[in-house]
């Protein structure tokens, strides 16, 4: 009888608990690109869908950086891809100065897109190497006990945002400091971080993507792009991951339409100021955490396409609450809506990469770049957004009936995929 798998091993835990802390990393600059969408909005004078292109910026960075994150991670290795993408990370941070002396919007898109850069990189990188560190059988549980700390980077994203940036700022003003400052704080840390990281040493893996019914391998003397067009070909016959990919699109695009707009739906659906706004947009953060959490107990006893389906169908009821405008009662639903969201991105994820052997790497970047949707989307819900905030909440429900049907139907998406 087999013994029950650990989620990690010894050996692994130093490098587990440094990979899963770069998932907070992130998931603090994602949150803030959303106040950051609303302070636009006040101090450059742009409208909801204007300031949409915050979002455009960072999840079109995803869809530019995936594809060679992920063939510098296969070159290079998951430290050194880990150390690109703190680089990128620090590098966009410390472009906000110029940004912000400039009082430029194009600017801060810029350097908001070399941020993202970076955390593009990070995710591409971060998944498959937590996947790595351990039983290929606890992966599902390893992704999202690590995605649970992208919770708490989002919990705090909102609120340093709120206090160091919304704090106090009056309609008409131009006072960029406070995002200068904060933004020079941000790069040091993750620059400090990168330094230390450099440091670790990182034990031989032992991919256990890796199965005995591969059939495939990159000949040492083919040039890149023949590998990757091989790599492509082989991946595209893999209908689970294929669907993984365009679920992840959805996702993220519901993802960045749903936060983009929270902090406007504050003010005009409850009557809130901005800096309040922000600080409620940290507690629907908490309940991503919460979700992430329950969902990682909840998947030793519901398997994890099951419960992605069950939450897909709870997300959708409280999209179609949110949208009535209804005072509390749908802003406890929008609420809400992230503690289903909460294990969407790493579920997909972890399903999609399921029995893919060496071809994990370069597939996790694929399902990086399907990040995009949180380009594509934001913008249409800003035009509605634009007459009615609320009624904007109407357009995720597409998104979750795709991911909820993924769930449904990954079990024979998955079937005989092990055939060459």
């Amino acid at each position: 009888m087999d013994q029950k798998p650990k989620l990690t091993e010894k050996k692994y835990l130093i490098v587990f608990i440094f990979v899963t802390s770069l998932f907070m990393l992130w998931g603090i600059a994602i949150t803030m690109g959303d106040v950051l969408n609303k302070h636009f909005q006040t101090v450059l004078s742009l409208s909801k869908s204007q300031s949409a292109y915050v979002q455009v910026s960072m999840f079109g960075a995803y869809f530019i950086m995936g594809i060679p994150a992920g063939i510098f991670m296969k070159k290079y290795g998951y430290k050194k891809g880990v150390l690109l993408g703190l680089f990128l990370y620090a590098l966009g941070a410390f472009l906000f100065v110029p940004a912000a002396s400039a009082v430029s919007f194009t600017f801060f898109r810029v350097a908001l897109f070399v941020l993202a850069c970076g955390l593009a990189t990070l995710e591409t990188v971060a998944h498959p190497f937590v996947a790595s560190l351990g039983d290929q059988r606890t992966s599902d549980q390893r992704i999202n006990f690590a995605q649970s700390f992208n919770g708490v980077g989002a919990i705090l994203g909102p609120s340093i945002g709120s206090y160091f940036i919304l704090r106090g700022v009056d309609a008409g003003s131009v006072d960029l400091t406070s995002v200068k400052v904060l933004y020079v704080v941000i790069g040091a840390v993750i620059a400090l971080i990168g330094l230390l990281f450099s440091f670790v040493k990182v034990p031989v893996l032992s991919d256990p993507h890796v199965i005995a019914t591969d059939t495939y391998a990159i000949d040492a003397n083919e040039n890149v792009k023949e590998g990757f067009l091989k790599e492509l070909s082989w991946l595209s016959k893999r209908k689970h991951y294929v669907f993984a990919v365009i679920a992840q699109l959805f996702n993220v695009a519901a993802q960045g339409g749903t936060w983009a707009f929270f902090i406007n739906y504050g003010e005009e659906v409850m009557g809130f100021d901005s800096e309040k706004a922000g600080y409620f947009l940290s507690l629907s953060m908490v309940m991503l955490m919460v979700g992430r959490f329950i969902g990682t107990f909840l998947m030793s006893y519901i398997a994890p396409n099951k419960l992605l389906a069950i939450f897909a169908g709870g997300a959708i009821v409280m999209c179609i609450v949110a949208a009535q405008g209804y005072g509390w009662a749908s802003f406890i639903a929008l609420l809400l809506i992230n503690f289903f969201f909460s294990i969407m991105f790493p579920t997909i994820f972890s399903l999609g990469l399921k029995d893919l052997g060496r071809h994990t790497e370069q597939a996790s970047s694929f399902i990086v770049m399907g990040v995009v949707g949180g380009a594509l989307f934001p913008p249409v819900m800003g035009l509605i957004a634009n007459t009615d905030v609320a009624k904007a909440y109407y357009l995720p429900i597409i998104c979750y009936a795709v991911i909820g049907l993924f769930g449904l139907l990954y079990p024979k998406l998955n079937k005989n995929i092990n055939r060459a």
